[in-house]
């Protein structure tokens, strides 16, 4: 049986939904961050759960070598579209080993961890980033803020974009946070259901998890423009760790 993410990511219906979300924020803030890092031209690096590589496109458009990696083969196709020299895209999961000591710098955008069942899996999956990284290679994790969000959590709400209807229902629960969403729209026999689980990994939690793959927090940062974390406060947890 399918992951709900591998399920879920693979509809158009969540390409959709997501459309909404601000691309012109997330190129200043992977703007902001080749400024903050300073790589040497033609840097290796690697997108994590790359999606469509949007994001991708744009280091390497920078002047980086990129490759994307994400579990969506629907996505890859169309990321593959994108693909020049210094661009390339492959179907991967995660967990499993990737190349070994051979990227600079590596990133994970937007909240695209934290779907696994067991914590020895998202263990696995830093293992995985940790062996692809060179020492001293450097690591960015973009993660929500556990409080922050459970704090502001919209229990129940509809979306209408176009013809599709999208009932989402939020909760917290069991260390993790649910998003039921159910699709509905003409094309459709019958409304589709999905239900996003996320888990509510502290600062304390990832930082834990980097060390015991020998990578090291040197910053953290509460949000896009690189303001300080503060707990409460801050709507993202941004980690940048070094490989020891």
């Amino acid at each position: 049986m399918a992951e709900w993410f591998e399920a879920w990511f693979n509809t158009p219906y969540y390409h959709k939904l997501y459309v909404e979300r601000d691309e012109q924020e997330a190129a200043a803030f992977i703007t902001k961050l080749i400024d903050y890092l300073k790589p040497e031209p033609g840097a290796r690096m690697l997108d994590i759960a790359c999606g469509k590589g949007r994001h991708a496109k744009q280091l390497a458009d920078a002047g980086y070598d990129v490759t994307g990696i994400d579990i969506s083969p629907d996505s890859i196709t169309e990321a593959q579209l994108l693909e020049h020299d210094q661009l390339r895209f492959y179907v991967h999961d995660m967990r499993l080993p990737f190349l070994i000591n051979y990227f600079q710098f590596a990133f994970n955008f937007f909240t695209s961890f934290g779907y696994f069942r067991t914590r020895r899996e998202h263990s696995n999956a830093i293992r995985t980033i940790a062996q692809s990284l060179q020492p001293g290679g450097k690591f960015l994790i973009d993660y929500l803020n556990t409080p922050y969000v459970a704090e502001r959590l919209v229990p129940a709400e509809t979306k209408t974009i176009g013809t599709t209807v999208y009932g989402i229902k939020r909760w917290l629960a069991d260390a993790h946070f649910y998003k039921e969403i159910t699709v509905t729209d003409p094309a459709l026999p019958t409304p589709m259901t999905f239900t996003e689980r996320v888990a509510a990994f502290s600062k304390e939690d990832l930082t834990g998890m980097l060390n015991k793959h020998g990578l090291v927090v040197t910053d953290v940062f509460g949000d896009y423009l690189f303001n300080d974390w503060n707990e409460p406060h801050s709507p993202r947890l941004i980690l940048i760790a070094e490989k020891q």
